[in-house]
């Protein structure tokens, strides 16, 4: 059977405010109708999605599941039409998403690269710590540049721009300072920092932004594996030692595994030539 998206809305929002008063609110429209939508809906369906007393409405185990399904069905839909309003917009553009002095100064030649190719649109620029990944999968921006194995890449396709080693940035007055390199093993049970867009499983201490991990650092609260580039970036009162046997960090410039557009394909052609003739 099919499911329209504004009955698979009227359920996610009932789902998520356990009260049908409140989804209605939220929904701007009255409660009956949202009640009639359900009924029909779980009707339609043939299974019971919900559990209504005169205290409490419950998710039963198919309203959790078309929960977390229609979430990402509707994340796709609104993504879908954000990229098909870019694409046909009178003026087109690309949106990269990057985070501040991340981009391995790659980011000027790829850009130079990709407005010498025929039919190349203005890129807009869309700077962000937490988001980047997430702006490419919604539909807020056609290409992002992430970090592997630190960032969360699924849901996305990638090439690689650039690999490099990875250092530990530490106070100046930490005991490992006065070390040449470290190991990972060194590092356990150090204090350590979780990005916004940190591969699930990674534990640490919630950081937003590379100020805020450096001040931290400084202050001896956490230590932080980062790569070997950030060496350039350090505050004073801050050190930074190779680690042996850390995992290679790689840039990569990731774009949506649906993506269809040619303009997309250019770019990330003009990246990766960029990041050859840069670190060949």
């Amino acid at each position: 059977m099919d499911v329209e998206t504004r009955e698979l809305r009227y359920f996610v929002a009932v789902a998520e405010e356990l009260h049908f008063g409140r989804a209605a609110q939220r929904l701007g429209i009255s409660q009956p109708p949202l009640s009639r939508a359900i009924r029909l809906l779980e009707r339609r369906m043939g299974v019971a999605l919900l559990e209504r007393t005169s205290r409490e409405v419950r998710l039963t185990t198919a309203g959790e599941v078309l929960l977390a399904e229609g979430r990402g069905a509707l994340d796709s839909v609104a993504a879908a039409v954000r990229r098909a309003q870019r694409a046909g917009a009178t003026a087109p553009r690309l949106v990269l998403a990057l985070k501040p002095g991340s981009d391995a100064d790659l980011l000027r030649p790829m850009l130079d690269r990709y407005a010498a190719t025929p039919g190349a649109v203005p890129v807009d620029l869309a700077f962000s710590v937490g988001e980047r990944a997430a702006m490419v999968r919604d539909g807020r921006a056609d290409l992002a540049l992430l970090h592997r194995p630190q960032n969360d890449l699924s849901g996305l396709d990638s090439d690689d721009l650039h690999t490099e080693g990875q250092v530990v940035v530490l106070a100046a007055a930490h005991p490992l300072a006065g070390r040449a390199t470290v190991s990972m093993a060194d590092l356990h049970g150090e204090p350590q920092p979780r990005w916004p867009e940190a591969r699930p499983g990674v534990t640490g201490h919630p950081v937003a932004d590379t100020d805020q991990l450096l001040q931290l650092v400084l202050l001896g609260r956490m230590v932080a594996v980062l790569p070997e580039s950030v060496r350039d970036r350090l505050p004073p009162g801050t050190v930074s030692r190779p680690v042996t046997d850390a995992e290679p960090a790689t840039l990569v410039i990731a774009w949506s595994l649906s993506s269809v557009s040619r303009r997309v394909a250019a770019f990330v052609r003009a990246a990766t030539s960029a990041g050859s003739a840069a670190f060949p």
